[in-house]
Parts: C-alpha cells; structure tokens; sequence
C-alpha cells in the first residue's frame, strides 16, 4: 500500500512539473507573442482616447470599459476560434492575411499623413458630443478595435505556430487578455490624467498643485505625440510584415537589400551597430508602408471621384 502510494505521488509530482512548464511556456509564448505585436499594440492606444474626446468626464471610463468589452468579445468569440481554425486547416493562409492586414494599417498610416498635408487637410480637434452620440461611437471604437485585434491575434498566432493546439490556444487567450486590459487601462489612465491634474491644482498649493497645472498643460501635447506615434507605428509595423511575408511568399530582393543594409550598418558602427541595425530596418519597413500606404490611398481617392462623377 505504502509503495503504491509513493508510486501515486511521485506521479502527482511529476503531473505537477508538466503543468507548470507549461504554464511557463504559454507566458513565455504569450509575453513573445505579445511583443511581435508591440507595434499594433501603440496604435490601438492611439487611436482609442479620439472617440471619448468631447463628451462629459463622468462617460469617459464607462466608454472606455464599454469599448474594452467589446474588444475581449472581438477577440475571444470571433478572432480566437477562426485563427486556430486557420492554423489547423489552412496555415499556409496566415501570411497573406497578415499581409492584408498589413496593407489596411499603411493604408490607414498613409491617410492620416494625407490629411496632415493634403489641400484639404484638417486637424483632428473633436468638439463637444452630445449623450446620443456615444451609442454610434462606442460602435464605431468597437469595429476598429476588430481589424486591429485582428492584426494582433494574427500576428501573435504566426508566433507561436510551432506550439502543440491546446498551447496555441491558451497563448492566444492569454495575449487577448493581457493586451485588452493593458490598452484600455492605459487608455483609461490618459484621459483621465488631466482630470487628475486639475484636482490636484485645484486642491491645494505648492509644488503638488503646480505639478497638476503642469499636467494639464502637458496632455494635449502628450495626446498629440500619441496619435503621431500611433501613426508611425502603423507604418513600420505595417511595411515590416509585407517585407517579411514578401519574403515568406519567395520574393525575397526587397528583404534581401534591407538585410544586407543592416548588416553593413552594424559592421561599421561597432558598439552601436545593433540599435543602428534595428533603425535602420525600421526606417526601410517605414518607407515600405509609406509607398504602400500611398498607392492604396491614391486607388481609393480615384475610386472615390469617379463615383462622385
């Protein structure tokens, strides 16, 4: 009896260390996957504090709670199970979906740089929105979050295409997860920091309240930064994926010439040649995502005359 209960427990023990690694391999996959998508990542806090722009403070964070839900639901419901479908049934299709995809966010990249510069440019100043609005762009927030959700589960899926099902599976859900309550809680702490700030000027003196009013000032311009390097990434991350899923697909010169480029800057910088490599790529993927940015918005502006005519 003794024996056969050691037996039991050394199998307990060592059903223990099989959960555990794999416990440790789906964070580590989750955190690799996570991190392939940093880039969309940027962009989806980016883009998300436009739409609560103009309405009350106090419909601020339930927006963005609505949002976030919304955004888990796009993710786990819709995204999650035709992903591992694809990666079951058809994972020869993950590259040129990712590079659909790609090709929206230069698309959307390349739109915004437009309208910076366009004869017709304009800014995005939001005015004052009233309670009946917030219904349509709850849902509008929602249907953006899907294609960049989209991106990001795609993304992190070619990650982690090696992995067992089950593992893929638990990754993904994981990365759901930690990327909609890490956005959306970013999202929820910068519209709120102003609001933050004018408490904390209007509650006292000294250096906390001069701090507030300084915070104050300092959001439009945080908000600014934010929507420009939302745009940037739009484009890198965007170019990177079509460099690489060209290559992935057998048309390799553009990789080719951005690789040897990259290593022609890290052999003659030396101690900073690795970051310089690393910009350097990000600056060729940019420009990628730029021209092809630019031709797609050039195709939808004709489409676009021509039905006006």
């Amino acid at each position: 009896m003794s024996a056969g209960l050691a037996a039991l427990l050394d199998d307990v023990a060592a059903l223990a260390r099989i959960a555990a690694a794999s416990v440790d391999d789906v964070a580590a996959g989750a955190g690799r996957a996570s991190m392939k998508a940093a880039g969309v990542i940027v962009d989806d806090a980016a883009v998300t504090p436009r739409y609560v722009q103009g309405f009350e403070a106090n419909r601020e964070l339930p927006m963005i709670r609505r949002i976030a839900i919304g955004s888990l639901r796009n993710k786990l419901f819709f995204i999650l199970p035709a992903a591992l479908l694809l990666s079951e049934v058809l994972p020869w299709l993950v590259t040129p979906i990712l590079m659909i995809g790609a090709t929206y966010l230069c698309y959307e990249g390349a739109e915004k740089l437009w309208e910076w510069v366009g004869p017709s440019h304009h800014t995005d100043a939001a005015g004052v929105h009233e309670p009946e609005d917030e219904e349509a762009l709850v849902g509008k927030a929602i249907r953006t979050d899907f294609i960049l959700s989209a991106e990001i589960m795609v993304i992190a899926l070619n990650e982690v295409t090696d992995e067992p099902f089950i593992s893929r599976a638990l990754i993904l859900i994981v990365v759901a997860f930690a990327i909609t309550i890490g956005v959306y809680g970013a999202v929820g702490l910068i519209v709120k920091m102003d609001d933050i700030g004018l408490r904390m000027a209007m509650g006292g003196s000294g250096a906390g309240a001069s701090f507030g009013r300084g915070l104050v000032r300092a959001m439009p311009v945080v908000m600014s930064v934010l929507s420009t390097v939302g745009i940037a990434a739009m484009l890198w991350v965007g170019g990177h994926i079509l460099l690489v899923g060209l290559e992935e697909l057998g048309v390799t010169f553009l990789y080719d010439a951005v690789h040897h480029l990259e290593e022609a800057v890290h052999d003659a910088l030396g101690a900073v040649g690795g970051v310089a490599a690393w910009l350097t790529n990000t600056i060729a993927s940019a420009i990628l995502g730029v021209i092809v940015g630019a031709i797609v918005v050039a195709v939808m502006h004709l489409r676009g005359g021509k039905h006006a005519h």
